[in-house]
């Protein structure tokens, strides 16, 4: 079909309602006043049965909207012989549709790059019998572990992968936002939806296109589309009072100069494109504004949440921390040297999926040391892990559940904000690692924000031990701590907070029922949070806590242009309803002036799409009681127990952080 002709069947009640006018106008200009007049009435009668159908489907759904002024202002016009005034109110509601449709895709247009730019075709590199190369395109769907792929210049990675070319210079700015190009060396990971730099480059297949970064965020924006916005509820709020004045003004229109044509007049006026328009446009401008800032919202009942948040709460590893803990000291015990606990305690971690268990590995790493692998292995929920090792027995942990393998076990004295992963082999104990992780430099500058913007109250919900979390704590302005906490504890104390809202943040896996249970969840990036991303109402795609001040901001932005857009939609429709009163409109050029408060008020409601950086009031300065580098083992673990019999260390793309 040719392009100009797709408006006219995209919107065929427009298309219907034209050609009706059209034909009712001829009708007129030849005499045939009878019959353009019944072709009206049938049209617009055929209509109002329509919009009464949808009325009567939504009183059955327990919702009473504002259809029924349309369907007055219809009957009003038709009962007093203003057929052109019907037809012309008839195109204002489907234009109306037709007017939301299109700045609803104005809108949503950095949602919709998104979902359109999804990779389709991977170049998969097989090697022949005789040692040559051979390429062939596939759906990116039918990329297996493994496949070894070509990336040309300039072609999106199309699953997750990892480096085989010396180097590669990737276009991160879908995932991120980052809009540098983002260096990469052989053996980092490249994650799908990146876009390859100047030269073609190979990469091996780490997971499925399904399981992919690209398409997690696809599935969320795609979720975040779906979502049906408050629109409805936020206009309902205003439906019941402003029929009940529209009605009013028109009744005593009608009275006081004893004319039934002034009720028409004044109703013509009185329908409700702006306050089903506005705020439709403006809750959709506000999600692609989020998009465009790097932060996912799935819906508009988000982002109204958003905009009432009073409360916020924290987790404290990888959320206020930089989520790095790194080994500052080794303490061995009589009989072990230090290389010696280390290797032993990294090795038992290869089986854990703890973001701590991390910088114990890469300690090992660091000083060169070699892992041995494990025959068995199993961590245990909030506690610790244990594997067999080299036919020995280590056990890694907090304290209380080491000593009850190892009765020798003795605290050791750390620093404020420090903690410890106490060791064990063979039911005696070896020594601790002092770990430390730093606060994120954005994380006092965030606390600071949400407080001068009508947060007022921050709460820090961990696993850790109390005395690292005050630390923390301390450090980024939070007066309010819960510690020692198991996942079920934070979903407990999540319910019970006041003032409502309640807004979470965290950002690993067994954040995941907090994030659900929050009245707003907040997971911090996409990467390995598979399970908090999905339960929470919002996902921050960079890796800063920043995106919580882009969240709210853009939350409260939104919200309050959608109100303005429909205040300015009801004070103009009664402004001249309260002049047609005394007869200076008529009802065709009622109508037509009603198209104008219609574009005005989505004009009005588009600039939701933009708005001032609320960053450029974030500080990151550390706050002043900023204390040392902190965080350590003793805090939470993952809300499960694994066992481990063929002993496969936990792959880094599957650990889950907190």
């Amino acid at each position: 079909m040719p392009r100009f002709l797709r408006p006219l069947t995209r919107y065929p009640i427009i298309t219907a309602t034209v050609v009706v006018g059209i034909l009712a106008l001829v009708l007129a200009l030849a005499d045939l006043t009878d019959a353009a007049r019944w072709v009206s009435v049938l049209s617009v009668s055929g209509f109002i049965v329509f919009t009464l159908v949808g009325m009567i489907r939504d009183v059955l759904r327990g919702h009473v909207g504002l259809d029924i002024l349309a369907v007055v202002a219809m009957v009003a016009t038709l009962a007093v012989g203003e057929y052109a005034a019907s037809l012309i109110i008839v195109l204002m509601l489907s234009g109306g549709q037709a007017l939301e449709d299109i700045a609803g895709r104005r809108a949503n247009r950095e949602l919709t790059a998104l979902l359109e730019r999804a990779p389709r075709t991977a170049h998969r590199v097989r090697t022949g019998p005789d040692g040559t190369d051979a390429v062939a395109d596939v759906p990116a769907d039918e990329v297996a572990v493994g496949d070894v792929l070509l990336i040309r210049p300039a072609e999106i990675v199309p699953v997750d992968g990892v480096l085989l070319s010396p180097a590669a210079n990737m276009d991160e700015s879908s995932l991120t936002g980052e809009s540098m190009p983002v260096p990469r060396t052989a053996g980092e990971e490249v994650l799908s939806g990146s876009v390859n730099g100047s030269a073609a480059i190979r990469v091996r297949a780490l997971r499925r296109s399904a399981d992919s970064q690209y398409q997690q965020i696809v599935a969320l924006v795609r979720e975040a589309q779906e979502s049906r916005a408050p629109v409805v509820r936020l206009a309902d709020r205003f439906a019941i009072p402003f029929t009940a004045v529209s009605l009013v003004i028109a009744g005593a229109a009608w009275g006081i100069s004893g004319d039934p044509t002034r009720f028409a007049e004044v109703l013509v006026l009185a329908t409700p494109c702006p306050l089903l328009i506005a705020a439709p446009v403006a809750f959709l401008g506000g999600l692609s504004r989020a998009a465009r800032a790097g932060v996912i919202i799935k819906g508009g009942a988000v982002i109204e949440q958003l905009a009432r948040v009073r409360t916020a709460a924290f987790d404290k590893t990888g959320t206020l921390t930089r989520g790095h803990p790194t080994v500052v000291e080794v303490r061995a015990a009589d009989g072990w040297t230090p290389d010696d606990v280390l290797r032993l305690a990294a090795s038992a971690e290869q089986y854990s999926t703890h973001v701590l268990a991390d910088g114990i590995r890469r300690a090992a790493e660091e000083r060169g040391l070699p892992l041995s692998a494990a025959t068995a292995a199993e961590e245990t929920a909030t506690n610790g892990v244990r594997a067999a090792i080299e036919g020995r027995s280590v056990v890694v942990g907090k304290p209380r559940y080491v000593r009850s393998l190892a009765p020798d076990t003795r605290t050791v004295e750390i620093a404020s904000g420090q903690a410890a992963a106490y060791v064990a082999v063979d039911g005696v104990f070896a020594g601790a690692l002092i770990l430390a992780d730093d606060p994120r430099a954005e994380s006092a500058g965030v606390i600071a924000w949400l407080r001068a913007h009508g947060v007022e109250r921050a709460v820090m919900l961990t696993g850790d031990a109390e005395p690292t979390a005050r630390a923390i704590a301390a450090a980024v302005g939070i007066d309010e701590v819960r510690a020692d906490l198991l996942p079920a504890d934070k979903v407990q104390l999540a319910a019970g907070l006041q003032p409502r809202p309640v807004l979470m943040v965290g950002d690993g896996v067994n954040d995941a029922p907090v994030l659900a249970a929050a009245d707003v969840g907040i997971a911090m990036g996409a990467k390995g949070a598979t399970a908090a991303g999905e339960a929470a109402s919002v996902v921050i795609l960079k890796d800063s806590l920043a995106g919580v001040v882009d969240a709210v901001a853009i939350g409260r932005d939104t919200l309050r242009v959608a109100l303005s857009a429909i205040g300015i939609g009801i004070a103009l429709s009664i402004g001249l309803m309260l002049v047609a009163t005394t007869g200076l409109i008529p009802a065709v050029a009622g109508a037509l002036v009603q198209e104008l408060v219609d574009l005005a008020t989505i004009l009005y409601a588009l600039r939701a799409l933009t708005g001032r950086d609320p960053q450029q009031d974030l500080s990151t300065t550390p706050h002043p009681r900023d204390g040392a580098a902190l965080v350590g083992h003793n805090g939470e673990r993952m809300p499960h127990s694994r066992s481990i019999r063929s002993a496969e260390p936990t792959r880094p793309a599957e650990r889950g952080t907190r």
